[in-house]
Order: C-alpha cells, then sequence, then structure tokens
C-alpha cells in the first residue's frame, strides 16, 4: 500500500509550523555567544532597545531560573540556563532574546546588542578536557568528567587469546540537519496558559518540561505539533529557546514566533556521536571469539544532555551479533566546549555496530581468513534465543546467518571477489572494495508503555496515537492496522496525532519504538471497538454473544446467516442511542489502550558495501549498497524500505562525508552546509533492499523497529569497504569521514615514500 502522507508532501501541501499565520505575532531571534567559553561581564541592550520595532529585549535576569536537567545526579550544577547567566559555555549559547513587530527588525536589533566576556581557556575536544589541569567547565564538581559505568568481571576478559587485536575509533561529531529547523509559535491564552505549537518528537516530554522550566501547571499548555520535516533524534528533548518563546508570549501578552535559520541551527541544536572507543578483541586461532574489552570516551559538548550517558546504549549492544563470552566495558561522559550532544539516529548503536564490525575484520585481516568466515564462526544460532549477552541485554529472536546469507546472494559475493582479485593482480588505479557488516541493535530501548485510541462513528474511524510521525509512515500503517481489525474502507480512517489535548498520553517516537508499542495499542483499541461493537449488535439483535461472529468482509453478523451483517459504522449509529446499548455500556464506541511491552526487541541484518577507491587521489565512489535487515513481521514494506533508504543515506555521510569540527578554541569550523558537508543524489547510490522476517514474541504484530537500522547497519560496511580495498597497501585504520585527503594520506603514509 502507498502512503496515505506522500501526496500532500510531493504537492508542497504539508503543513508545518512556519506556515501558520497569526496576525499580530512577535518575532523572538536570540543573541547568541561568539566565545565558547567565557564570564559575561555585561549585556548592553539600550541601542537595540531603541530600534524600531522593538518591544522587547530580555537577559537571564528577566526569565525563569533554568531547564531541568537530564543527568540527574548533576542537576544543580548542571542545569541549563535559559539564557546564559554569568557564564558562556559553547559558541551559539544563547545569552539574549529580541522581540520585535517583525524578524527582519528583530535580527537587526540582535545585532544591537554588546556582550561583553571575560574569555576563559576553552576545552574543545576530549583530550583538552581530559588533560592535567584543564580549564573545569563546572568547578564545583571538580572534574569534566560527569558521568561514568560499566561492568567487567574479575579476570581478565581476552585470557585464553591466541591473538588479540587492537584499535582506536572515532565516531566523529555528526549534526543532525533536519529539513526543517527548530521552531515555536506560542499564542497566549485568557486562563494564563498558552497554544504551542513546535516541531517536537515527544509533545508530552516537551510540554512537561516547558511546564517545570516555567514553573506553570501543565495542563495550562496546550502543546500541538504539526508535520514535522524531520527530527532525527534531535527533536525528542525541549530547546531553551521553544521554552523562552512561551515564556515571552505569557510575559508579553501576544503571540510570539521562533525559527532558526540554518547556520544558527548548526550551533544550537543537539550534535551526535563524538564517541571514542579503545578495543581490544581475543580469539583464537580458528577465529572464535575470547573476549572484548571496551573503553569508551564520551563527549557530552557544553550541557550534559542524553549525550553524556549515550555510551550505556553502546554498552547494551557491545557484543554485537555474536557469541562473545567475556566482556568488559568501560565507559564515561565528558563535557567539554561544543554544543551540547544528544540522540541521532541510532544514538549508541551505530557507535556499538562501527566498533564490533571494525573489530571483526581486523580480526580476519589477522588470520588472514574471509570476513564473512569469521561472522559466520562467531554468529548467534538461531536456537540459541532468547539470548542474553554478557552485558545483559536480552536478544528476543534471530537468525543472523540468513540475513548474511541473503545479502551475499544479492551481492554476488564469489564474482565480486574474482573482480577484486583481477584488480589487485593488474594493479588497478581504482581498487575495489567490499565492506561487511552484520549488524544488530535493540529498539524500544526505554519507555516500553505507549497509548492509543480507536474512535468509531458512522461517518468513519478516527485512529489516536501517542507516538508522533515526522515523515515514518504511521498516518498509512496505523490506518492500515485499523482498517484490517474493524472492516471499514482506509480511506474513511482519520489519524490524529501531536495533541495534547487529544492525544492523552504517549511516549512520542524515538528508539524506533512507534510501531510496537504505539502501533500495538492502536490495534488494541481497535480490536476492543469491535468487540464492543459485537455486543452491540448482539443485543440489538437479541443474540447470543457466541453466535455473532466477524465476516470475510468485516462485517458483524449471526454466523451462518450473512444477510444480518452490518457494518461497524451502523453499528455505531445504533451506539449513539442508549436506547439501543446493552446494560452497563456507554454510547458510542470509542475504547483507549495502553501497551506495555516486558521486553525491546533486537532487529538485525547485513549490509555489503561496494566501493571503488582511486589510489592516486583517495577519492572514494560507491558503486552498489547491498542491505537485508530483519524488523521481524513486515506490515507495509514500502514503510519499511523507505526507513532504509534514510537511514542508508545518512550512514554514508557519516562514512565519507560529515565531520562538526571546532578548533582549539572552540569556534567552529563547519558551521554552514558549505563546509558541513551531507551525502547527495548523486552520492548516494541505488539501495538494493531485501529482508528476512523472524518475528518477535514482545509484542502481538511480531514487530521489530526499522527507523534507525538502515544507520546501524551501512556505516559499518562503507568503513570496511575501504579498508578492504586498501588492504593490500597496508593500510589498516582510517578514522572517519573517510575524505579523499584521509585516503591519500592513508596511503602517503603506508607506502612511505611519500608517493
Amino acid at each position: 500500500m502507498k502512503r496515505a502522507e506522500d501526496p500532500r508532501f510531493v504537492a508542497g501541501q504539508g503543513n508545518y509550523v512556519t506556515d501558520m499565520a497569526v496576525d499580530g505575532a512577535l518575532w523572538a531571534v536570540f543573541v547568541r555567544s561568539t566565545v565558547a567559553h567565557g564570564t559575561i561581564t555585561s549585556i548592553d541592550t539600550s541601542a537595540a532597545s531603541a530600534m524600531p520595532g522593538v518591544v522587547a529585549v530580555l537577559t537571564a535576569d528577566d526569565l525563569p531560573e533554568s531547564m531541568p536537567a537530564v543527568v540527574r545526579s548533576l542537576d544543580e550544577v548542571t542545569r541549563r540556563p535559559l539564557l546564559a547567566r554569568d557564564r558562556v559555555r559553547h559558541v551559539g549559547d544563547p545569552v539574549a532574546v529580541v522581540v520585535a513587530e517583525s524578524e527582519r527588525e528583530a535580527i537587526d536589533a540582535a545585532d544591537a546588542v554588546w556582550v561583553e566576556y571575560d574569555v576563559l581557556p576553552a576545552v574543545a575536544s576530549l583530550d583538552a578536557a581530559l588533560a592535567d589541569g584543564a580549564e573545569l567547565l563546572y568547578p564545583e564538581i571538580g572534574t569534566n568528567v560527569v558521568a561514568e559505568g560499566g561492568f567487567g568481571p574479575e579476570e581478565d576478559v581476552l585470557a585464553g587469546a591466541d591473538v588479540v587485536v587492537t584499535a582506536e575509533i572515532h565516531n566523529q561529531r555528526v549534526a543532525p540537519v533536519p529539513l526543517e529547523t527548530s521552531n515555536t509559535l506560542a499564542i497566549p491564552r485568557p486562563d494564563g496558559g498558552a497554544e504551542v505549537w513546535l516541531g517536537s518528537q515527544a509533545i508530552h516530554y516537551t510540554r512537561n518540561t516547558i511546564s517545570r522550566a516555567l514553573g506553570i501547571d501543565r495542563e495550562l499548555l496546550h502543546v500541538r505539533t504539526p508535520d514535522t520535516g524531520g527530527g532525527f533524534g534531535a527533536k525528542i528533548n525541549c530547546y531553551r529557546e521553544q521554552a523562552v518563546v512561551v515564556a515571552l508570549a505569557l510575559k508579553l501578552g501576544r503571540a510570539v514566533r521562533w525559527h532558526e535559520g540554518r547556520s544558527e541551527g548548526l550551533l544550537s541544536m543537539s550534535h551526535g556521536r563524538d564517541q571514542r572507543q579503545h578495543l581490544e578483541l581475543g580469539a583464537r586461532r580458528d577465529g572464535t571469539i575470547v573476549g572484548m574489552r571496551w573503553t569508551v570516551t564520551q563527549d557530552a559538548g557544553a550541557y550534559p544532555l542524553d549525550g553524556a550517558i549515550m555510551a550505556d546504549l553502546t554498552q547494551r549492544m557491545a557484543s554485537g551479533a555474536y557469541r562473545i563470552p567475556a566482556l568488559e566495558f568501560r565507559w564515561r561522559g565528558v563535557v567539554t566546549n561544543t554544543t551540547p550532544t544528544d540522540n541521532y539516529r541510532g544514538a549508541g548503536r551505530p557507535e556499538a555496530a562501527m566498533a564490533v564490525e571494525r573489530m571483526m575484520d581486523l580480526l580476519a585481516a589477522e588470520l588472514d581468513m574471509d570476513p564473512v568466515e569469521v561472522r559466520r564462526r562467531n554468529f548467534l544460532a538461531p536456537e540459541d534465543f532468547p539470548h542474553v549477552t554478557a552485558s545483559g541485554e536480552r536478544y528476543d529472536s534471530g537468525d543472523y546467518a540468513a540475513a548474511l546469507d541473503l545479502a551475499l546472494a544479492n551481492a554476488g559475493y564469489e564474482e565480486l571477489r574474482e573482480e577484486q582479485a583481477e584488480r589487485r593482480r593488474r594493479g588497478d588505479r581504482r581498487q575495489l572494495g567490499i565492506g561487511i557488516s552484520s549488524y544488530v541493535e535493540v529498539t524500544a530501548p526505554g519507555g516500553r508503555k505507549d497509548w492509543g485510541r480507536a474512535e468509531v462513528t458512522p461517518e468513519g474511524v478516527v485512529i489516536f496515537s501517542g507516538a508522533l510521525s515526522h515523515g515514518h509512515g504511521h498516518e498509512t500503517v496505523f490506518a492500515q492496522l485499523a482498517a484490517r481489525i474493524l472492516g471499514v474502507p482506509f480511506e474513511r480512517i482519520r489519524f490524529v496525532q501531536g495533541d495534547t489535548d487529544f492525544v492523552v498520553r504517549g511516549g512520542g517516537t524515538m528508539g524506533s519504538r512507534s510501531l510496537q508499542m504505539a502501533g500495538t495499542a492502536v490495534t488494541r483499541a481497535a480490536e476492543g471497538a469491535f468487540e464492543k461493537a459485537r455486543r452491540i449488535y448482539a443485543h440489538h439483535r437479541e443474540a447470543a454473544l457466541d453466535d455473532v461472529v466477524r465476516f470475510d468482509d468485516g462485517r458483524i453478523g449471526i454466523a451462518g446467516v450473512p444477510d444480518s451483517a452490518m457494518s461497524i459504522l451502523e453499528v455505531a449509529a445504533l451506539a449513539a442511542d442508549p436506547a439501543n446499548l446493552p446494560p452497563g455500556e456507554e454510547p458510542g464506541i470509542v475504547v483507549d489502550d495502553i501497551w506495555e511491552q516486558a521486553e525491546a526487541t533486537v532487529p538485525f541484518g547485513t549490509h555489503i558495501s561496494v566501493v571503488e577507491v582511486d589510489t592516486e587521489t583517495g577519492e572514494v565512489e560507491i558503486l552498489r549498497h547491498i542491505a537485508c535487515d530483519d524488523c521481524g513481521r513486515i506490515l507495509n514494506r514500502m514503510v519499511v524500505d523507505g526507513q532504509i533508504h534514510g537511514g542508508v543515506a545518512q550512514g554514508i555521510g557519516q562514512a565519507l562525508y560529515e565531520h562538526f569540527r571546532y578548533d582549539e578554541d572552540g569556534n567552529p569550523l563547519t558551521a554552514n552546509l558549505t563546509s558541513y558537508l551531507l551525502p547527495t543524489a548523486t552520492t548516494v547510490p541505488l539501495i538494493e533492499v531485501d529482508h528476512t522476517e523472524t518475528p518477535t514474541d514482545q509484542n502481538p504484530l511480531g514487530v521489530k523497529g526499522i527507523g534507525e537500522a538502515g544507520t546501524i547497519g551501512s556505516t559499518p560496511a562503507v568503513v570496511n569497504a575501504v579498508h578492504d580495498a586498501l588492504r593490500p597497501f597496508g593500510v589498516r585504520h582510517i578514522d572517519m569521514p573517510l575524505t579523499p585527503a584521509r585516503v591519500w594520506e592513508a596511503l602517503r603514509a603506508a607506502r612511505g615514500d611519500g608517493a
């Protein structure tokens, strides 16, 4: 089935926050720090306040104190002020806000706000933050390490290994860059509350955060999200600017709107990844793994959000798809004078897959073994499930070899190896590389509860979901579920999301949880609605409930009497009149459901990337990318494949192009899209997608998440492919992104002749 959402998006008829016209709305523009670290000595707003159209210029003293912190143990120390108070901690830290009648007037006035700083030394990298005598972002703590954890047995996890391979891997800092940047429109209400429109992945979380930050009852906030132009995890948490805009609307008694520009968004929207890993993998000569040791350091940026503890998710997937009997994992989160890191598509799991899959290839190279064979010898087998890893993660179901076999067959693996051997024999300038990534990931890793509602009327069905689509296809798939159960044409089902007045609760969309959590809740609500309709029909026809059945066309009737059947919409017309109802039944057919899932689910798959590397220039071209992913039972192939396509594109971006960089003083070097490179339609190949299906027992749909899998599986495949091409030259490892310059330098160093 085609996506119901697509016609309006393709026609440019999506409805976004910035499309909304509100008469008399003011514009907010933020004044942001131009230094990475310093104390604020003065803020002169006089010139700005006197400029045409300016309504107000506010600083921290004019607003509530701070936002709730994410790392709870450090609440009082690391809370983010709504506007910088006393100290700035990264370039882009908001220090003041200008409100004017027009956006242009607000921009001009913001340029006139004069801020003076006593500049402090910046720690703009992990090395700088951890150096002896390093400047402290939070002197009260006494260290730049703000979170740490891990586990490990007392004995040496590498004991008994014949070979030990080691690696230092950096999952570089990347920016999410959704098509729609952050925004907010706040409209005050006579009751002292506000209607708040914003692009979000989690409206209830956002409402609760704004409520706590501003000290107002959450019931006074009506939060709504229309179409959202992507999020990729960066729109889960609430931004300070969004709370400030609400505060401005309440303070000034007028509607206030804000949207950030692209360069502004690259500084203020949370970044992803930036994790350094030291890895040791021990194995026997036959390729079977003995144990693995991890030491992980995560850059949290200036304020400890989820990025500070992101390595915990990496820890959960540290065994990958393999039987690793002994595991040690130690991690720490470190603050630096950079944009805070937070959730980004995959959130800790791509980092795990990169580490494990690079180590498998390094082990294969050490043993002079085909990387496919090394994986086969260590895969968990179907009969091993459910399986609990050494890190304590429960894997629900899997057939890793089947996904690998299908990917190899689709790729024509043996023929590719033959072509590679021939190119190497000829000494071709453009060498072929074949990279494999047999990944696993965890979906719905936290917050395994969600809500759904089904409402049946004579006109049609309305389904309500606590998840929040921002490109995922919920409008299509959730309606499919309801249509199948209720026997109602797809076109007569309306989907409601993103409105706290109608969606009474919900966990939002993150962690690839939507279908298995909210989708199951919607399914159960629809089933409950059908059962209520059966009871009403039985009462109406004076029939025994056991005799009332669902016919093949979805109608309700008496078994063996097709002429008795009624559609559920016809039953809904009966349900509106209390006289037609059995004792104890409320009028109407409205059913809520809360689904709680016992455990997370663990999708998996194999990606194979085929690349050419120009050994004279370092240029990398992806010729083919083959993805074979298993997300349990597939309900809509088009939606699943679309998620894979988008994820692979982002994975290629991390592998080859993207890197948000700072100089040693914390000045961003990639603060626009001329310097921060993204993959394009010309650099992403046609993605060859296939699937195996291994249903989970964790929900009645048998589904697992798929929204992040493409990102997790693709990056290691591309990186392994480039290293595979360079292996004859003695190149062992290059950190991402594998730019032509980095590849060329690695070849030059390996040759040792300056060529």
